[in-house]
């Protein structure tokens, strides 16, 4: 593989020397500020047509790229009380049971909260925090809607250091949770269904009912949610000094009859045909998934895709075929319930082993209804991030290291783990 495919596949973890904290940031009207440089946002909001809106300063980002403008252009009024400091906290209500505010932008701003409908500022605003969420304090950290049924009320979850407040819209009632999994969130926000919370340049994906973070994070958001000239834009001269293939994860992995493979990291997916190799974004070749897989396993000339608790079909070809009537949840297609962490299928042909943390499900894919038909538990690892089965039989692959089995059988009865072998290098033939 040439040095530019390598460099395709993979992501760099050094950081730049611009990484200071945030607070030692000071921007303002002139400033220039580059989202790239790893600075922390204050606040995310996902406007009413889906676009997120990252504010830091009194400049705000709309979407994944673009330069930053004066938050003013788009909210005239918070340049009226530009002394009350940059945003705090910030999110898009979602409440049907309260058409009044229903899609609504909430602001908060320390002791004030601002409420706009189509980028114009309501009437009687700003109000203060404690009129609008009795119960939640001033000088927030962040702020994220939790609409009926990821929560079991349309709630609003606050954030200011440890403490977390689930305000209940209809009753007016504040929970206060203990979110242990997570780290401190300075914003937080929800899109494509999904609830991030952002701690500096880097976040967590979480459950908004427990706090509870599944999956290896956290993750850096430059290389997520911004396409950044050393992170998401592959091209330059620059970024293909700073790559090493060393350093690659993986989310999924897969290997057709015929030999090619497919592996998944965020947004990106790599193809290997032969010795042709091909990268772009999944939401490219498939849309409907957007990003982060957690698990595929090819069956049949398709690929099934596992997102948290659906399971998403793609008849394999030029372009990928999306099949009708998927996504299905997870416990309806194969009889488990998500999250997972890896599935596969082996020389067996219609049995899909599917590994959940230490346990290892395995699943008949000619059955009707598809339900466990096994389980095993796995005595040498923690979590596995990604597997598939291949000519060499079960490629286990563990952050930026693989292993190899014979089979299913002997990863779970080995009383030894094999040699360990390095992903970028023996997967995707870089050279160091």
């Amino acid at each position: 593989m040439n040095e530019f495919i390598n460099n395709i596949l993979m992501h760099v973890s050094e950081e730049p020397a611009e990484d200071l904290p945030a607070h030692h940031h000071s921007f303002h009207h002139g400033a220039v500020i580059d989202r790239c440089k790893g600075i922390e946002f204050d606040a995310v909001a996902v406007n009413e047509e889906g676009v997120p809106y990252f504010f830091k300063g009194d400049h705000l980002f709309k979407g994944f790229h673009g330069e930053a403008e004066l938050s003013n252009e788009t909210f005239a009024e918070l340049d009226d009380h530009h002394h009350l400091g940059h945003v705090d906290a910030a999110f898009r209500m979602h409440s049907e049971d309260s058409p009044e505010h229903h899609d609504h932008q909430f602001f908060f701003l320390d002791t004030k909260v601002f409420s706009y409908y189509k980028h114009k500022l309501e009437p009687d605003y700003p109000k203060d925090i404690s009129e609008m969420f009795p119960g939640i304090p001033d000088h927030l950290d962040g702020a994220v809607e939790c609409p009926k049924p990821d929560c079991p009320s349309d709630t609003v979850i606050f954030f200011k250091g440890d403490d977390i407040y689930h305000f209940d819209i209809k009753t007016k009632k504040v929970d206060e949770k203990e979110f242990k999994g997570m780290p401190n969130c300075t914003a937080a926000f929800r899109y494509m269904e999904h609830y991030y919370c952002l701690h500096g340049h880097q976040f967590s994906k979480f459950d908004p009912i427990t706090g509870d973070v599944h999956g290896r994070y956290p993750k850096e958001i430059r290389d997520y949610f911004m396409r950044c000239s050393h992170f998401g834009d592959k091209k330059t001269e620059e970024h293909l000094e700073r790559e090493k293939c060393s350093r690659v994860h993986l989310d999924a992995i897969t290997q057709e009859d015929d030999g090619d493979l497919y592996a998944f990291r965020g947004h990106h997916f790599i193809s290997v045909s032969g010795d042709k190799f091909h990268s772009d974004t999944i939401e490219s070749a498939f849309k409907e998934l957007h990003s982060e897989v957690d698990a595929v396993f090819s069956y049949q000339e398709h690929l099934y895709m596992i997102k948290d608790n659906q399971v998403f079909v793609y008849k394999v070809g030029e372009p990928h075929t999306h099949l009708d009537g998927y996504p299905k949840p997870l416990k309806e297609e194969l009889g488990i319930e998500g999250p997972v962490d890896a599935a596969f299928v082996c020389a067996d042909k219609h049995i899909a082993h599917v590994i959940k943390g230490k346990t290892i499900y395995d699943v008949d894919l000619k059955a009707s209804p598809r339900v466990s038909v096994n389980e095993g538990l796995l005595t040498h690892f923690k979590q596995i991030d990604a597997a598939m089965c291949g000519p060499k039989g079960l490629t286990v692959v563990i952050g930026s290291h693989f292993y190899q089995f014979e089979s299913p059988l002997q990863m779970i009865a080995s009383k030894a783990i094999p040699e360990k072998h390095n992903v970028a290098q023996e997967l995707f033939g870089c050279d160091h």
